[in-house]
């Protein structure tokens, strides 16, 4: 009976490290098109007057592309705290969205578990960690469908790259000078180009994509900074039940 309880200990341990590998390599081709965005991030921040300490602080604690960048438009000296908490809160309002998508995969856990895992979530993890569930969801269900230890392979690479990425552009920032001039601004959108490339399900699907592109687009032109992120995922919300929702 030991004998069996060991064996099932080890084969159990080896299935983690496989789908913790899994997760790695699937994050790679993320890494590299988020690199010279952090890059970027950590070389505006010193421009901001953060030092190399600050800056994976900032990074590391604020675990969200999106809104790091925010902040920094914002950035006074002395920094404004309720409105960078505010500008932070409107532009990571997506992972309420985000996290709630997860229910159904991550309801049977212990509380602790979840907390803990959604801390690092970010957009491309929780895509890619999504995606995979989704497609072994009708054949194993839900409880057994999203694999923890390949999101935790996935947060494990991008927070390390994030936070060590975003730290070196922060010091050989001064010697770039303008990374703008480098079109480094391209690597964020060319990564969320391929993650909605993994959850294309076709046209009919994806029309409450296109409204919630045009909303979004619509909002960041008339209204103020930061508004266009929920506004954006409200909408797209909003069309997916009316358009999608019965046929779901």
């Amino acid at each position: 009976m030991q004998m069996f309880r060991n064996t099932t200990a080890n084969t159990h341990a080896t299935d983690n490290m496989i789908e913790f590998k899994r997760g790695l390599k699937t994050s790679i081709p993320m890494l590299l098109g988020i690199i010279p965005f952090a890059l970027v991030l950590g070389t505006q921040a010193t421009q901001k007057g953060f030092s190399s300490l600050e800056v994976p602080l900032l990074t590391g604690l604020n675990f969200a592309g999106g809104s790091e960048f925010a902040i920094l438009e914002v950035w006074t000296n002395p920094p404004n705290i309720l409105m960078l908490m505010f500008i932070t809160f409107l532009v990571n309002s997506r992972h309420i969205l985000m996290g709630a998508s997860l229910v159904p995969y991550l309801r049977h856990l212990p509380n602790k578990t979840v907390y803990s895992a959604l801390f690092f979530m970010v957009d491309e993890s929780w895509a890619m960690s999504l995606a995979d569930a989704q497609k072994k969801a009708h054949h194993v269900g839900y409880q057994r469908a999203f694999s923890m230890m390949f999101y935790a392979g996935l947060c494990f690479a991008l927070y390390c790259m994030w936070v060590g990425f975003t730290t070196l552009g922060a010091v050989i920032g001064p010697i770039l000078g303008d990374v703008h001039r480098f079109g480094f601004d391209m690597a964020f959108p060319a990564v969320f180009l391929v993650l909605l490339r993994g959850m294309w399900k076709g046209m009919k699907a994806a029309r409450p994509w296109l409204i919630s592109l045009l909303a979004a687009a619509i909002a960041y032109v008339y209204l103020p900074s930061g508004w266009y992120v929920p506004i954006g995922a409200i909408s797209g919300i909003i069309s997916a039940f009316f358009l999608i929702g019965d046929e779901a």
